[in-house]
């Protein structure tokens, strides 16, 4: 007779046993989902066709436009805008049992009226009084210079965007190295950048630099630039301040000519609190979209939590990601604010046991909600990717749901760039702890995919510090010419190296630099505002910067090229996890091999050791691939890149490391 599987995720990990029935518990809940969407819908997929069906779709049957709107708890809606003369009464919607207003535009009589470009709202009444507002299914909204004021605007262009991406293969991003941008501040000009230039002008450059993926920030229209994007108020509106909606899908046409996957981050733990702009008390009531009261109001972010637990909500979010799939051609998601959603605190308290995952305080509706969202995204693209910003440790978050998880691909390792910060901030480079340095990067959950970075996009915000802040601060206004050394800026420059490539290596299957970072752009990002004049002196990329030979930051620049090159060579991300081979706290020196490469890093302050001895995972004859200390990437030139390196009768290696440098050694045979 046939033993009976268990749950995957209990077997590889038998503390998680006692929980058994709340991780069995996760999976019916999420089967329970599906069944309720077929009864309703007849597919998950077609459930997630709400952008179809809501807001402004022309019907070739019918030869017209319907425009639909869930608004249940609404009195009355109208349809207004260029079309009429901004007349309020004039077109109203009707309403069925359901909740759902809608009302037909006949082409012959609306063909010269309901036309591309012209502007529209729709105008509600309800609970909270009479309100204009922005349909909530949209898919342009553009910003009145002169008043401010946002409306939506009808996209009816003559011929649809003609793609030349056929030949994209996503399935050769086996592992993610990803490039983390923003459109409108990736110019070297003081001004928002747009879809074309990034297109034209970043495109090219992030595949140079070896980057096989990018990820887009601020996608989602949001009614206030220094919200970094995150306050989104049109989720299937493309920002228009970056351009048209073609101009986005040449971007993306255009990565994919390139090779690069592009992957959207996506917003689905909270939305902007406007009335005017966004869905919050679209129908008069307070909890429509979201939760009602208090739970609804998201304190440390000002803004609005979704009812994950409600039909229409899902299939608003659910439809929202096909849509960017299907009309985007984007490759796949990360998830914003995860953590915030798995918990009824928002994550506010610390993770010292697994009972804080499952016993209490977990938004069920948030954790199916996820489930379907990475079924769906999957379902649609078989080998899209997905991403999960997630603090807590969440057992099973990038396992499959049949396995008992979510069902991303991917989580974020958030843990490293703030340890990397509390070294920098706190510590003397003496008091590193390799023991803990070590642990911290390779210490992840079995079988759970990780993208490891070492520092975040909010550390380059006004107020905060990239590492090369941290390393160098006002040094680098100074000293950043070649012709000048500098103790602080070699001591910076050589850190920066090590703890990027020890990220790489050891933080997990993906890696993310978020844009100018790789070279250590020394000015934090301060978006235009009154208390800086509305300068956007700070809300750009300077380029220049990295490309003059003049100046240092073109050892960062070409450091992470080869690291990039060596990385997607070796596929070492591929690879099985690196194994330690010597810890050498006296000498600060750790050495580990991944994929068949010995990695030496030496962050000692000032012991570089001649005839250092340790043992090698195997015999042979070894040459360095990847040295931090050569000229070419600021280092002092100390080591001899044409040496060969032979193991000797006890199967050691004796190699001279430097001090504050990593040499990276390949098999000789293995590298032919």
């Amino acid at each position: 007779m046939k033993e009976k599987k268990g749950i995957a995720l209990i077997e590889d990990d038998p503390w998680l046993e006692p929980y058994e029935a709340e991780i069995q518990d996760r999976i019916i809940r999420y089967k329970r989902a599906v069944k309720e969407i077929k009864e309703h819908y007849g597919d998950l997929l077609t459930f997630a066709t709400g952008h179809k069906y809501y807001g402004i779709n022309f019907d070739e049957d019918e030869r017209g436009w319907y425009y639909r709107e869930w608004a249940p708890e609404a009195y009355e809606v109208y349809l207004t805008g260029d079309f009429n003369d901004w007349d309020r009464r004039s077109h109203p919607l009707t309403r069925n049992e359901f909740g759902v207003w809608q009302i037909f535009l006949p082409y012959d009589l609306y063909q010269k009226r309901f036309v591309h470009k012209s502007k529209i709202k729709v105008q509600i009444v309800g609970a909270n009084g009479t309100h204009d507002r922005i349909p909530a299914y949209i898919t342009r909204v553009v910003q009145d210079t002169e008043t401010t004021d946002f409306s939506g605007q009808l996209w009816f262009p003559q011929k649809p965007f003609e793609w030349t991406d056929r030949d994209f293969n996503l399935r050769k991003i086996k592992n993610p190295i990803i490039y983390e941008a923003h459109v409108g501040m990736a110019q070297e000009k003081e001004g928002v950048g747009t879809y074309r230039e990034f297109a034209d002008k970043i495109v090219p450059r992030i595949r140079q630099m070896g980057y096989n993926s990018i990820q887009l920030m601020a996608v989602m229209e949001h009614p206030y630039y220094g919200s970094f994007g995150y306050h989104v108020s049109n989720f299937f509106a493309p920002s228009s301040r970056f351009g048209t909606p073609e101009d986005l899908k040449y971007l993306v046409d255009r990565a994919h000519k390139f090779g690069l996957a592009v992957i959207m981050d996506v917003v689905h733990s909270h939305a902007v609190k406007n009335l005017s702009e966004g869905l919050n008390e679209f129908d008069g009531s307070d909890h429509q979209y979201f939760h009602p009261g208090d739970r609804g109001y998201h304190t440390g972010w000002d803004s609005k939590l979704f009812d994950y637990g409600k039909l229409e909500v899902k299939r608003f979010l659910l439809s929202n990601l096909r849509y960017w799939l299907e009309e985007y051609h984007f490759d796949g998601f990360r998830f914003d604010g995860v953590t915030s959603m798995l918990y009824f605190d928002h994550g506010m308290k610390t993770f010292d046991s697994y009972d804080t995952y499952f016993k209490g305080g977990v938004d069920f509706d948030a954790v199916t909600y996820l489930q379907l969202a990475n079924e769906v995204t999957h379902r649609y693209l078989k080998d899209s990717i997905t991403i999960a910003e997630d603090v807590s440790g969440m057992p099973g978050l990038s396992r499959s749901i049949r396995d008992g998880g979510v069902g991303f691909d991917y989580r974020l390792a958030m843990g490293i760039p703030d340890f990397w910060i509390k070294y920098l901030k706190h510590l003397q480079d003496e008091q590193w702890n390799i023991y803990e340095m070590w642990s911290t990067l390779t210490n992840r959950r079995y079988k759970e995919k990780t993208i490891a970075y070492a520092e975040s996009h909010d550390q380059a915000m006004v107020g905060d510090k990239t590492i090369a802040f941290w390393l160098m601060d006002k040094e680098m206004y100074f000293h950043m010419q070649v012709d000048d050394p500098n103790p602080v800026i070699d001591r910076g420059i050589a850190i920066h190296k090590l703890l990027r490539l020890f990220t790489f290596a050891l933080g997990g299957e993906g890696y993310l630099n978020f844009m100018g970072n790789e070279f250590g752009h020394p000015e934090w990002i301060d978006f235009p505002r009154e208390g800086n004049g509305w300068s956007y002196q700070y809300a750009r990329r300077q380029w220049s910067l990295v490309d003059n030979p003049k100046l240092k930051y073109q050892y960062l620049g070409a450091f992470d090229e080869a690291m990039m090159r060596l990385v997607r060579k070796t596929r070492l991300l591929a690879a099985e996890p690196a194994q330690q081979l010597n810890m050498d706290d006296h000498n600060k020196v750790i050495i580990f091999e991944r994929n068949n490469m010995i990695f030496v890093f030496n962050f000692s302050v000032s012991n570089s050791v001649f005839d250092y001895k340790f043992k090698s995972f195997a015999p042979g004859t070894f040459e360095i691939v990847l040295n931090s200390d050569d000229t070419r990437f600021g280092g002092h030139g100390r080591v001899d890149d044409t040496l060969e390196y032979h193991t000797n009768t006890e199967g050691q290696l004796s190699i001279y490391t430097p001090n504050r440098s990593v040499l990276v050694f390949q098999r000789k045979e293995a590298s032919e």
